[in-house]
Order: C-alpha cells, then structure tokens, then sequence
C-alpha cells in the first residue's frame, strides 16, 4: 500500500511540475505577444478604418471588416479593448495607446498623416484617373504597380515614432486593395512571433505582395522584402517645370 501512495503521490506532484511549467511558458509567450503588440492586460486601442463613401454613417467595406475581425482577435487574445473609430474623426496624437490603421491614404486620412510622419519615403499614387500608375507604391527608386486580382501589394508597418519606452506601437495596413488590408492583418496574425523575434521593439516596414486574390482571396502573400530603410528615407521633392528648365540651360 505504501508504494501505491508514494506512486499516486508522484504522479501528482509530476502532473503539477507538468501543469506549472506549461503554465509559466503560456504566460511568457502571452507577455511577449502583449509586448510586442503594446497591449498590456485591460489596455485600451484603437481600430482606424475607413468611413465609406455616401453617408455620414461608419460603413466599413467586407474585406477591410474581415481585417477588423483579425486584429480583434489579438486584442482579446492579449486580454485588451479596442475602440472602432472613422478615420476622420481620430483627432488625438499616438503612442498613448495601441493604434491599429487599416487602408490607403487616398480613403484614409489618418493613414495619409502617419505616412508623411512616419514614412517620408513611401509614395501612393492616389490619382482617381486610369492609367498604369494609379494605385502604384513608390518606395525609395523602386515602383509596385497594381495590377487588380493578380498582383497587389500591401505595406505592413510597426512605428513607435521614437517616443521612448513604454510608448505604444502604431501598425498601418496600407493596401492598393481592401483585400490586401485582410491578406496584411492575416500575415500579420500569424506571423507576428516571428517578426517580435527579429525587430523586438523596433521599427519595421514590410512589403508584402498578395497573389492572384481573385482565385485566392487574401491567402497567398509573398513577403517582397524589409523596405523600413528606404521607408523612413525621405523621398528626394519632384523637379518643378522651372528647376528642369535651368537644370537643362545649365
């Protein structure tokens, strides 16, 4: 009888060393997701979209909800809040708490203002006008044209703006496409423990290019490279017409 009791006893205390150490590596990988993210527990964030065309009503477009869905599923997985909130109606600084900006500058004026803070070097070509450059990225001398269903690109970006420690992140999920809002959201959802293992808390931009959405959705992403260099560069001005002019006479 003995042995029996010392063997129940050590299966007890083996599934309780079990259940701790299970435990304690549940509990850091959470701490370092809500680091990375700067979603300590209860903290409060902020879901940016875009206000759709046609009302003064929050009307969000499918694949930018579906975006929204993803990215609420990381704030209650890190034990946070989050606060839905139309692009125009964001009049507060950052860094205070987690803000989480879906969609391209020419819909989203939030994401216009953080790019021009954040990312002097990206240019999107917002002119509503066909032509074979509308919609394109221009990230340092390189140039992402869109090419709608088959190949769309989408710039992933963590910012912290410099503003020391314990300032919260900014992400942007700035797409030529709602789809490529989601397909962003998505790549991050499921890659972010590998990217808090490469940046830390640093900054990062990412180029991420969504294949044939058309038969695929948001699913198939390629990651085109780490572009936060040449993001956080600011883009030489265009020539003027006059300073051409001179630049030829000379």
């Amino acid at each position: 009888m003995r042995n029996i009791a010392l063997g129940v006893v050590a299966v007890g205390v083996g599934a309780l060393i079990g259940w701790l150490v299970r435990t304690h590596l549940w509990n850091r990988k959470l701490r370092r997701k809500q680091t990375f993210f700067g979603l300590p527990d209860n903290a409060e964030s902020l879901l940016v979209v875009n206000r759709d065309a046609g009302g003064p009503e929050l009307m969000v477009k499918r694949h930018d909800v579906f975006a929204l869905l993803e990215l609420s599923a990381i704030i209650k997985d890190c034990g946070a809040h989050a606060q839905v909130i139309a692009h125009d109606a964001a009049h507060q600084g950052f860094g205070e708490r987690t803000e989480f900006c879906v969609g391209g500058p020419a819909s989203n004026r939030r994401m216009l203002a953080h790019m021009q803070s954040l990312l002097p070097g990206v240019r999107v070509n917002t002119d509503p006008e066909p032509g074979p450059d509308r919609g394109a990225f221009q990230i340092g001398s390189e140039r992402y044209r869109l090419e709608p269903g088959s190949t769309e690109y989408v710039l992933l970006a963590r910012l912290t703006a410099g503003q020391g420690q314990g300032a919260r992140p900014v992400f942007l999920f700035c797409g030529q496409l709602p789809v490529t809002n989601q397909a962003a959201t998505r790549y991050l959802a499921r890659h972010h423990e590998r990217l808090a293992r490469k940046h830390g808390d640093n900054a990062f931009a990412l180029l991420l290019k969504v294949v044939n959405s058309q038969a695929y959705g948001p699913d198939v992403v390629e990651l085109v490279g780490d572009v936060t260099r040449a993001a956080q560069t600011p883009a030489p001005a265009p020539a003027t017409t006059a300073s051409r002019a001179s630049h030829r006479a000379k």
